[in-house]
């Protein structure tokens, strides 16, 4: 699908409040509602609109250790690893990576006891270095990019 500079301008708005209603969206960019709704669901049945999500402060729901972790994997078969990380709650993002290490996972936990108990599976498959974040000093909006 060919996206086009008004395609672009409803994932942007989308992007900062995906419950905002076509007509509302459609006056800020000169459409109308129904033009709008359109091209939404094309965007939806192409792909491009993968789902809508829910940003949550993560600091007041208890998550208040955020940890980066590379990954040195032990063994070529990394399958037990990629199916245990998949269902460990923890883990927010996870990327196979060129350069240092196989893979570097974001993790959020409420507690250094928690984290601590996710490192010890991580043995299981190889060794790790653990960096902790500090502060977030910026959260990207891949969508400002384009």
């Amino acid at each position: 699908m060919e996206l086009d500079n008004i395609d672009f301008q409803i994932l942007r708005i989308l992007n900062e409040n995906s419950r905002i209603q076509w007509k509302d969206l459609g006056k800020q960019i000169h459409m109308t509602g129904q033009a709008v709704g359109n091209r939404i669901k094309k965007l939806e049945d192409n792909g491009v609109i993968k789902a809508y999500s829910l940003i949550v402060d993560e600091m007041k729901i208890g998550l208040t250790y955020t940890a980066f972790i590379i990954i040195y994997m032990k063994t070529a078969n990394h399958d037990p690893f990629l199916h245990c990380i998949k269902e460990q709650k923890e883990v927010v993002e996870a990327h196979r990576v060129s350069g240092e290490g196989c893979y570097h996972l974001k993790v959020k936990v409420h507690s250094q006891e928690q984290l601590n108990l996710f490192l010890n599976e991580i043995l299981d498959y190889g060794n790790y270095s653990l960096y902790l974040s500090i502060k977030e000093v910026k959260q990207n909006n891949p969508l400002n990019a384009t």
